[in-house]
Order: C-alpha cells, then structure tokens, then sequence
C-alpha cells in the first residue's frame, strides 16, 4: 500500500512536467544533490548513505560538511574516492568564513583570506569545481555590504588560480533592503562575474517574494548553479513555478541543478528519490 502511494505522489508531481511514465527512469541527466538533504544518514554512516545517493540515480554531489581540512570526517582524498568509487563525481561545495567585526571595521580581511588559500586546496584535492559560500551575516551598512562583495571577488580570484569557480547561495533575507538598496542587488552588481557567480536558491527566492525568472532576465548568464528545492520534495507545493525556471535555464546561464530537500513527507532517502523522479522524467530538464 505504501509504495502504491508513493507512485500516486509521483505520478502527480509529474504531471506538471507533462509526463506520467509508467515506471521509474532511467538516470540520463546529471542531476546533482546537495547532501545536507540526509543530513541525519550522513551522521550514522557516511560510506552507505552516500552508496545510497548513486543507487537512487544521482550524478553528482554537493558536500555540505568541510571542517578542520576534511569532508564528512574524510581527507580530501578519501572523500574524493568515496565518491568517485559509487560512479558519482564530486561537484562542489558549501564552505563560508564570515568576516569579523575588526575586518569589516578595517576593511582588511588578509586573515581570513588566508584560511581560504587552505580551504581552496582542500576543495581542489577533493576534486571540486566550485565552492560556495552558503550564506552569510546581514551587514547593517552598504558601506559593510561592499566590504563583503570586495572579499567575495578576492575569493574568487584565489579560486579561479586554482580552477575553481567561487559563488553565492541566497536564502530569503537578502532580498530585504540596506539603506534602501535590495541586498541580493547589490551583490550582483558589486561582485564581478568573471570572480563570483551565484547559486540561487529557487525555492527561498520564491519566499522572499522574488521571481527566479526576473532575475535571471535581469542578471543573464550569472546563476552557474541552481538549488532545485521545495517546501518538501520537489513539485509538491505548487509554490514554485518550476516549468518557468527550466523554460529559462539558458539565459540564467545554468550548468548545473542540485536538488536540496530540507523537509520531508517520507524518510528522507525516499524524498530525495522522489525530487529526483520529478526531474528525470521532466522534459522541460535536458
């Protein structure tokens, strides 16, 4: 009964897409996933958790745990070959070092620029292409906010010496305003796109009361990656207007979609197969 539910569930997901396939597909689009999304398997074991995401079809992951030179407790290395080992690769990562009150007060940030030339070299060992920053403190001033897009762009330049690609994931608040100024505006605009791309994140852009499309109009060629999420699995809500998204993939300048779930209707390796179904068997995702 249960599975039989499931394949309901599914079959209406996939509607919107314009496709009810019979049965499960085949894996042909390297769709990637963002591993916070089993967080709590990752906790009990990392070795059959991470087995698991290539057995549900996915190409691809996005590691959300580096600390300490490691990923998930691993060397880059090991973390490299675990996962090259299921035939996945390793796509990126979310990695931030906020700036303190002093740096942003001096506007030298050289001590945590210096964190980063390890944490790059970490990243690039494990086989990264891009690195992305997850979030980050609200400044209370254009001036600070200025100090963040200058150290973003020093980012990415010690990136891009390594062959890496430094960007941005949005959440809701960075569309509220500084001093009258969108923050996620100010962002773009201040940040160079030769330095810095961004991950938006459909699904908090969508919260924050701002179109995807809009912005991928108005910022062409600047999202590199995309955070494919729902308020649970992927095409359950109605919230996000996710045929819009992929209709304009190519003007955001997309490479890559990475599905995130966050919260779950099913225990959360089954959530993550399901929004991967969604995707698969969607033709508007080549």
């Amino acid at each position: 009964m249960r599975n039989l539910i499931l394949a309901c569930i599914a079959a209406l997901q996939l509607a919107s897409c314009g496709t009810t396939p019979a049965t499960r597909p085949s894996p042909t689009k390297e769709i990637a996933l963002q591993l916070y999304s089993l967080r709590e398997d990752f906790g009990n074991s990392f070795d059959s958790t991470i087995a698991k995401v290539a057995e549900a079809g996915y190409a691809a992951v996005e590691a959300a745990s580096y600390g300490g030179g490691k990923f998930y407790g691993k060397t880059p290395e090991e973390f490299k070959a675990a996962v090259e080992t299921t035939g996945m690769k390793v796509l990126s990562s979310h990695t931030a070092k906020m700036l303190s009150e002093e740096e942003l007060r001096s506007k030298d940030f050289s001590e945590s620029l210096a964190w980063w030339d390890e944490t790059i070299a970490a990243h690039a060992a494990a086989g990264m292409e891009y690195i992305v920053a997850p979030a980050m403190q609200t400044p209370q001033t254009l001036a600070d906010l200025q100090t963040y897009c200058d150290y973003y762009n020093a980012i990415g330049q010690k990136c891009k010496e390594k062959g890496l690609s430094f960007g941005y994931h949005n959440h809701a608040y960075e569309f509220a305003k500084i001093e009258g100024v969108v923050m996620y505006d100010y962002l773009l605009e201040h940040t160079s796109p030769e330095l810095v791309f961004f991950q938006m994140d459909v699904y908090w852009t969508v919260i924050g009361k701002r179109s995807p499309v809009e912005y991928f109009q108005k910022y062409p060629g600047r999202f590199t990656l995309l955070h494919i999420k729902d308020y649970k699995e992927l095409g359950q809500s109605g919230m996000v207007g996710f045929d819009a998204i992929f209709n304009n993939l190519d003007v955001a300048g997309t490479k890559h979609l990475i599905v995130e779930v966050e919260q779950y209707n099913y225990p959360p390796i089954e959530s993550v197969k399901i929004s991967l179904d969604y995707l698969l068997n969607c033709p508007l995702v080549k």
